[in-house]
């Protein structure tokens, strides 16, 4: 048994960035190569690092570092990355516009006709940033979640030691904000601090004192 926690981009094609910049390649899921509906881009990750790497092989041959890898784009493009990705461009713009239910129904349809090539001839968008979709504290009813049995459920840090990973303490924090007083002076009060749900596990937490302040 184990527990495991991620976080993964859901935009999908349509929200793939530019790849690259002087000196450096967007790859992975840092790229958001994720096959959302199949939850799948462990194969797309590896793929595009070789593309970037080939890339990079023949713009160092050729002394050309500080370049972008504009070679690496063009791969992407002709590649079985890209055909994955648009293949199920349209399931999370379907999913966000009719629910969960329907949207899982009709995005279905889609991906059984994009088997066929006869899938919708054209591209959803996304209509909101996805900072657009978060609402304030005060438009949402709390989520009363049963206790955990010990039997069937268990609680977060029981589940946490279950994935036997091992961190030394005291690292240095790798996460740099510009203004470190914004998660307690704007979004714990305007959003309960959207933080603490990002990570299953727990990793991000608002530490009260003693008094509850």
């Amino acid at each position: 048994m184990s527990y495991g926690a991620r976080a993964i981009t859901e935009g999908g094609f349509q929200s793939v960035p530019k790849l690259t910049f002087a000196g450096g390649a967007l790859i992975g899921c840092s790229a958001g190569f994720v096959n959302l509906p199949r939850i799948k881009g462990s194969h797309n990750a590896m793929a595009t690092g070789m593309m970037a790497a080939e890339a990079a092989f023949e713009a160092v041959k050729d002394g050309r570092q500080a370049d972008e890898l504009v070679a690496y784009t063009a791969a992407y493009e002709k590649s079985h990355v890209y055909k994955d990705l648009k293949r199920v461009r349209n399931v999370k713009p379907i999913l966000t516009r009719f629910g969960t239910l329907l949207g899982t129904l009709v995005s279905g349809v889609d991906m059984w006709m994009n088997q066929l090539n006869i899938g919708l001839p054209f591209t959803l968008k996304h209509t909101k940033a996805d900072h657009e979709t978060l609402k304030k504290a005060s438009q949402c009813k709390p989520i009363d979640y049963p206790k955990p049995d010990g039997k069937i459920s268990f609680d977060r840090l029981s589940s946490v030691f279950l994935s036997a990973t091992n961190h030394e303490e005291d690292q240095p924090v790798h996460l740099r904000l510009k203004d470190a007083n914004v998660p307690i002076s704007y979004n714990l009060p305007l959003y309960d601090e959207p933080a603490q749900r990002y990570c299953p596990a727990g990793v991000y937490e608002v530490m009260r004192d003693e008094d509850g302040s």
